[in-house]
């Protein structure tokens, strides 16, 4: 990584700020001082005030150098002490401020900043995977999305008994990592860690952009949980929400008596959420957020950034109807490119709900240069569709083929993420209709079936596994006693479980998930049945998937097939062992050159109700017999149907 530039950090062309600014001890283990550095160009002057000279100003003032930067060096602070910026503003007024490039903070409600020496040098032992690590895009990329505080809980521990009411990074290392290698998780992204004020905002209500919430421990301990999960062959993406920040005193808003992250006051100021929109405008807050999601990278080693709320920053609030914010998304294309250069196959995601061209094309292309991009368009449509009473599901057939319609567009993930079980929209288990909880199980099997059969990478918050009533609370733990006391919830898991394997263990699932050649519909028209059927492939497999959405069982139903083949089921959702009532298919089913709809081949095929099957495909060589057969065979056709 370059060397830092003022000049670079003016122009908004810095990905290394963190080293310049903020609190630098000399040394790890001599007292030899600290250096502070802080960006308040509107500032009358600056006082360090900490543990080192009892919260006193006019101890230890600030030096202006370089235009808008102040700095310090205080050899009576010590690794460990508390520290603020006392900030003597444009207009008169004081205020105390926590370092905007703190490496750790205080526990909420107290804000102050700790001086914290950052060495990862012997802190990772994961050489060979940042070396070998991938974008994944032919590779299974199956997402588990967490939130560290309420994931499990210390037994019996609250902040009032003056225990941790969190498990500390390196505390949940080892049963998380167990749990997602046993249900086939391929990386873990972590719900933003940037210190936030409020446990209820989950973090995307940010105020201090490269300081890891204190809530799960030290710097040092987040390092040992991601160095942990590199050993163990699984990838870590953290979440990041740079698009607005908190409005706290003690956060950046008014920092030196001017807007100086924030828009001035005006109609874009503030965000829909009560928060300050980052002004992507100014050189100086280009390289503030650059910088950061660089850190998170660099620092920590985790190895891609899921960035939240991409439309509220290429619309003027969001709104396609004003237009779209040029300087927000050039800062885009110079942010990505720039990761991508410094920071070897990371993956960068965009949470983005907006229909703006070429957000996972490259930068050099003119696109927004995003690897990945949420399909919320899908998820929308996949869960309105499972609200519907069967009966008229006929008539909304294309909620689901017409994500097939436009998915080549971008490289898409399909996510069910924290958003869509909270705030009164029920778990997703919840959303499915009808009030009969095996119908329920039912549906919410073939619809995470039909989720990881579909192409696109995969992404599902935790707790959906468990196939939980009850909706998120960051309070409160994952409700785990259900698989321990209910055997539909096990079932569901198992299931869950089983799935995830399949998908991940077999190339047809993620070889060409952005290849034409990967994805081809038998019948995405049947509107009459409710019955979706397709074909997932690569170079070396071939898979038939079949859905079917409503609650009637279809028995010698015939399935088009484009080859003379053998079909082996290989998972039906309907299997007892799942929950469901045990209707399954032969264990091989051999084509028939009979043809259905545009095929020359056919099977007859058993689908339980509200059950996807799939089938693994075996191919036959067509023989001179049967290619005679597939010519003489409509009477035989309209006998068997």
């Amino acid at each position: 990584m370059s060397i830092f530039s003022m000049d670079d950090f003016y122009k908004g062309d810095c990905i290394n700020a963190y080293k310049y600014f903020g609190a630098h001890p000399v040394s790890k283990d001599r007292d030899d001082g600290v250096v502070f550095r802080v960006y308040a160009p509107a500032a009358y002057c600056v006082d360090v005030i900490g543990d080192f000279n009892n919260w006193q100003g006019n101890i230890h003032r600030m030096n202006k150098i370089n235009g808008g930067v102040f700095e310090v060096c205080i050899p009576e602070a010590k690794i460990g002490q508390l520290y603020k910026f006392r900030v003597y503003q444009k207009g008169g007024k004081i205020v105390d401020k926590a370092d905007p490039y703190a490496f750790h903070n205080e526990l909420r409600p107290n804000t102050a900043s700790i001086i914290t020496y950052i060495d990862n040098s012997n802190m990772f032992h994961d050489e060979d995977w940042m070396s070998e690590r991938t974008k994944c895009f032919d590779e299974p990329l199956n997402i588990y999305e967490l939130h560290l505080g309420s994931w499990r809980k210390p037994a019996g521990k609250t902040e009032a008994d003056g225990g941790s009411q969190w498990y500390r990074y390196d505390e949940i290392a080892n049963d998380l990592i167990k749990y997602l290698k046993e249900n086939h998780y391929t990386h873990l992204e972590i719900m933003p860690l940037a210190e936030y004020p409020f446990d209820g905002s989950w973090g995307y209500q940010s105020a201090l952009y490269f300081c890891p919430t204190s809530r799960y421990g030290t710097p040092e301990q987040l390092m040992i949980l991601i160095d942990r999960c590199h050993k163990n062959g699984i990838g870590v993406i953290i979440d990041f929400a740079f698009v607005h920040f908190v409005k706290d005193s003690y956060s950046l808003g008014n920092f030196d008596g001017t807007a100086l992250y924030e828009y001035p006051t005006s109609d874009v100021n503030q965000s829909e959420w009560g928060s300050y929109n980052f002004n992507l405008s100014k050189g100086e807050v280009q390289s503030y957020i650059m910088s950061s999601a660089a850190f998170w990278l660099d620092v920590y080693h985790f190895d891609g950034i899921r960035m939240d709320a991409i439309s509220n920053a290429i619309y003027w609030m969001g709104d396609k109807n004003r237009g779209v914010n040029d300087r927000s998304v050039q800062f885009f294309k110079k942010m990505n490119y720039n990761l991508h250069i410094h920071f070897k196959n990371c993956i960068l995601i965009a949470e983005d709900s907006s229909d703006y061209p070429g957000v996972t094309a490259p930068s050099e292309m003119g696109g927004l240069g995003f690897d990945y991009k949420w399909d919320l368009g899908w998820m929308n449509d996949t869960l309105e569709y499972f609200k519907l009473d069967p009966f008229f599901r006929k008539d909304n057939h294309n909620k689901l083929n017409w994500s097939m319609a436009y998915f080549y567009n971008e490289k898409y993930i399909l996510p069910f993420s924290h958003d869509e079980v909270v705030h009164g929209k029920a778990t997703i288990i919840q959303k499915m209709w009808g009030d009969n909880y095996d119908n329920k199980f039912a549906q919410a099997r073939t619809l995470y079936a039909y989720m990881f059969t579909h192409p696109g990478k995969k992404l599902n918050f935790m707790g959906n596994e468990l196939g939980m009533f009850r909706e998120w609370d960051e309070n409160k733990e994952m409700d785990w006693s259900l698989i321990e006391r209910y055997p539909k919830h096990k079932a569901f898991h198992d299931f869950f479980r089983e799935l995830c394997g399949l998908v991940t263990q077999n190339s047809a699932f993620y070889e060409k998930d952005y290849d034409k050649d990967g994805f081809m519909w038998i019948d995405a028209t049947n509107n009459v049945q409710n019955i979706y059927s397709y074909y997932r492939m690569s170079e070396k497999q071939t898979f038939v998937i079949v859905c079917n959405m409503s609650p009637v069982l279809f028995e010698n139903f015939r399935l088009g097939l484009r080859e003379n083949c053998t079909l082996t089921e290989v998972l039906n959702s309907d299997a007892q062992c799942y929950g469901g009532t045990g209707i399954l298919n032969k264990p091989r089913i051999k084509s028939a050159p009979i043809p259905e709809k545009h095929f020359n081949n056919s099977a007859l095929i058993t689908i339980p109700p509200f059950a996807t099957c799939i089938f693994k495909v075996k191919e036959k060589p067509l023989t001179k017999t049967s290619v005679k057969k597939s010519k003489t065979n409509k009477q035989t056709v309209k006998a068997e149907k």
